[in-house]
């Protein structure tokens, strides 16, 4: 299975080398549009290749749905956080109404009544 994943990873890394090769041409990359740059007083612009801008998109695009999905999933996280404290608590609290039930007795009666 490791040799799988290792050839997966060299096709996948292959395949970005190829596409990083195709598209080498330098392209302008600006903030604002040249119509809307008018009003504002900066409009910084780069000359970066294309790959760059293309492999940009992609991982800005994987970092917004990592944070979207975070974001989404708060609710069942503090659910789930909300069960864990209740069930700690039920677990303390078993644990204490056991104790009562066994004291003054017999450890070793105790303990076989706990067994069963």
């Amino acid at each position: 299975m490791r040799y799988i994943r290792y050839g997966s990873i060299a096709i996948f890394a292959l395949a970005l080398i190829l596409v990083a090769l195709a598209n080498r041409g330098m392209v302008s990359v600006k903030m604002l549009p040249d119509e809307i740059a008018g009003f504002a007083a900066l409009n910084p612009g780069h000359e970066v290749p294309l790959f760059v801008v293309i492999f940009g998109s992609v991982l800005a695009g994987l970092v917004l749905g990592f944070i979207w999905e975070w974001i989404r999933e708060a609710k069942e996280r503090a659910t789930a956080a909300a069960r864990a404290r209740e069930i700690q608590r039920l677990r303390a609290e078993l644990a204490r109404l056991k104790g009562e039930k066994h004291e003054g007795k017999d450890e070793v009666l105790a303990l076989l009544d706990q067994a069963s």
